[in-house]
């Protein structure tokens, strides 16, 4: 995420750039950013993607020196001050039954930037977008 802008009374502006140009990630990412904030509020979401300047390699692939696409760890939610940013915890839900309730099987899946998850309530697995 580049930014977050609030351009007016329940108006905001979201700035995202992947990691790697393509990244077919960045369509659930930006769902899953106005799905949140539609539900803390906010009814005017825009999320724009910004190409330049790049985005910066993940966790892993600093470690590694590469500028592909690997896990990181899950989102924790923190307390915002009064008036401050609004916390989220974004929940990996379930393709099949809706459920949250789901495991990581395997960090990896059908590509780089996909990991292998099972739900724990119908024990379906699923491919999941890794976070970055």
């Amino acid at each position: 995420m580049r930014g977050v802008h609030v351009t007016g009374p329940g108006r905001v502006e979201v700035t995202l750039t992947p990691t790697y140009t393509g990244c077919p990630a960045i369509e659930a990412m930006s769902s899953d950013i106005e799905r949140a904030l539609h539900d803390h509020g906010v009814p005017d979401v825009s999320v724009v993607t910004v190409l330049t300047p790049p985005g910066p390699p993940t966790t892993s692939a600093r470690r590694d020196g590469a500028s592909s696409p690997s896990s990181a760890s899950p989102r924790r939610a923190r307390r915002a001050p009064a008036g401050g940013p609004v916390p989220l915890t974004l929940a990996i839900r379930c393709p099949h039954c809706g459920s949250t309730d789901t495991e990581l099987l395997s960090r990896f899946s059908s590509t780089a930037c996909k990991a292998l998850r099972r739900c724990t309530a119908c024990r379906e697995p699923f491919d999941h977008f890794k976070e970055l």
